[in-house]
């Protein structure tokens, strides 16, 4: 379906094309998401972030996600499950303590002492490399949320449908590129699916913020132009 993360973001990014003009913020989910984002970004010329969130795995099972944190305090809880799992409060709370460090490690590595972008206002776009159950994506949307954007929209190169069809009470928009109905798992559509790494996603962001600073200074130099020839009278 996807070469590899470079090759989803580019076909997501013609799917978003359209929403150009409303000068979007584009907001990764480390790590997967973080390249596919940056072709996105690039295309729609806009300021690239992350938002980290990070899964609360089941007991003896990490890789089912029983809820999620994100930056901010923004938690999800999928209740029905640790219902039916049996599952204590007290491990939530011992799990919860765990990828909150694992959460402020990959802040420090990714930002260090860089604010996040204000997003107050703004319409986002939050890019990751799929949704399958989408349990890290909601606690990232209510993290978004607190920031009171304009809207936010989710944008995916592949997804489940019914997990995208939950999301769209949450977001104001759903971009999938496919969405086929025996869904698996993410990595299933995409040739190349290696882990991102930390480096990688430090590379990319580095790059963002060059490409931001470029956009300013070339935004000042027209802002400047324009006030120097209202000083005269230009036929």
């Amino acid at each position: 379906m996807f070469h590899d993360r470079v090759d989803a973001g580019r076909r997501l990014a013609a799917k978003l094309m359209k929403f150009r003009d409303l000068e979007p913020v584009i907001v990764a989910l480390p790590r997967g998401g973080v390249p596919v984002a940056w072709e996105v970004a690039r295309a729609l010329d806009a300021p690239l972030d992350v938002l980290i969130a990070r899964k609360l795995g089941a007991p003896g099972q990490p890789e089912l996600g029983i809820g999620a944190i994100a930056q901010g305090g923004a938690l999800y809880l999928d209740v029905e499950l640790i219902s039916h799992l049996n599952i204590t409060r007290e491990y939530l709370h011992r799990v919860a303590r765990e990828e909150a460090l694992e959460m402020e490690r990959r802040l420090h590595v990714y930002r260090g002492d860089r604010a996040p972008l204000d997003v107050m206002g703004r319409t986002v776009i939050l890019v990751d490399d799929g949704l399958a159950t989408g349990v890290t994506t909601r606690a990232a949307v209510r993290a978004l949320r607190r920031q009171s954007p304009r809207a936010i929209i989710l944008a995916v190169p592949v997804c489940a449908p019914d997990t995208a069809a939950a999301l769209r009470a949450e977001v104001d928009h759903v971009i999938c590129v496919e969405s086929p109905e025996r869904f698996g798992a993410v990595g299933a559509w995409y040739t190349e699916f290696a882990q991102t790494t930390d480096d990688e996603v430090v590379a990319i962001l580095a790059r963002a913020v060059r490409a931001q600073s470029a956009r300013e200074a070339q935004n000042h130099g027209a802002r400047t132009t324009d006030a120097d020839l209202s000083r005269w009278s230009v036929p």
